[in-house]
């Protein structure tokens, strides 16, 4: 039987065994060049066993009542799959969850952003969990994740924003954003740009207010991210737009 259909592991050492047994070393190795796991790399000391998103997605379906405690031990893992696992249980779980538990969900997410420490990770999982936990809520703790120090927080705070694109609800992501405008890292000026091109396919008109008024603070990788559903007459004209002086482009650190 394989490891895709055999029964779910009752432990989370018992599910990292199995995850392991499925492991291809070469994709492995390219996964270990592609997630920048180098000495200075912002996935510095990361390990990969070689699966694939759709192998992960197939174990989440066996693992529906793995307890929340051996999710969290999951997320304590040296391997990047089962980590991922972990977060993608989570979302999995919080739509099916009371309220009780979705809240459980939620803090454990926020609590364990230690180890939700690479951009797949957090882009597959925080708009299923912070973002839908925030939907009915004070959006306040995304704006203390956009200051924290972690280049992940930072990224989770502008990434969970998606859920409320999804309602129509632009104006906290438009916020994030511009919180996050003299952010150093460039995983930071990716997700900035993603998250504004996807508030222009629901409002392009908001997307250009923003643009026109803040266009010459944005990074350019931001930007050009930001810019790429637009008509190619309109990109070239913000591309033209000739950056202010590097004032403000300071990491936000303060928490």
């Amino acid at each position: 039987m394989s490891p895709s259909t055999r029964e779910a592991p009752a432990s989370a050492v018992a599910v990292e065994g199995v995850l392991r047994s499925m492991g291809d070393p070469t994709r492995a190795a390219g996964m270990q060049r592609f997630f920048k796991t180098g000495p200075g790399e912002y996935g510095e000391g990361d390990r990969f066993i070689g699966l694939t998103l759709p192998q992960i997605r197939a174990q989440v379906r066996l693992l529906r009542a793995l307890p929340l405690d051996d999710t969290e031990k999951l997320l304590e893992s040296p391997w990047h799959e089962t980590r991922m696992l972990a977060v993608a249980l989570m979302v999995d779980r919080y739509p099916r969850a009371d309220a009780q538990a979705r809240r459980a969900i939620y803090e454990l997410y926020l609590r364990r952003t230690d180890r939700i420490n690479n951009w797949d990770l957090v882009d597959i999982s925080a708009p299923g969990v912070v973002g839908m936990h925030l939907v009915d809520r004070s959006r306040a703790p995304l704006r203390r994740l956009a200051r924290s120090r972690s280049v992940w927080e930072r990224r989770i705070a502008i990434v969970s924003t998606f859920a409320f694109i999804r309602r129509g609800e632009l104006d906290d992501t438009l916020a994030i954003a511009t919180q996050l405008l003299g952010d150093q890292h460039d995983l930071i000026h990716k997700a900035v740009g993603w998250a504004l091109r996807e508030v222009g396919k629901r409002d392009e008109r908001v997307l250009r207010t923003f643009l026109d008024r803040h266009a010459p603070d944005m990074p350019r990788t931001a930007l050009r991210y930001a810019i790429e559903r637009l008509s190619p007459t309109l990109r070239a004209q913000y591309m033209a737009v000739r950056p202010r002086s590097a004032r403000g482009r300071v990491r936000q650190t303060a928490r």
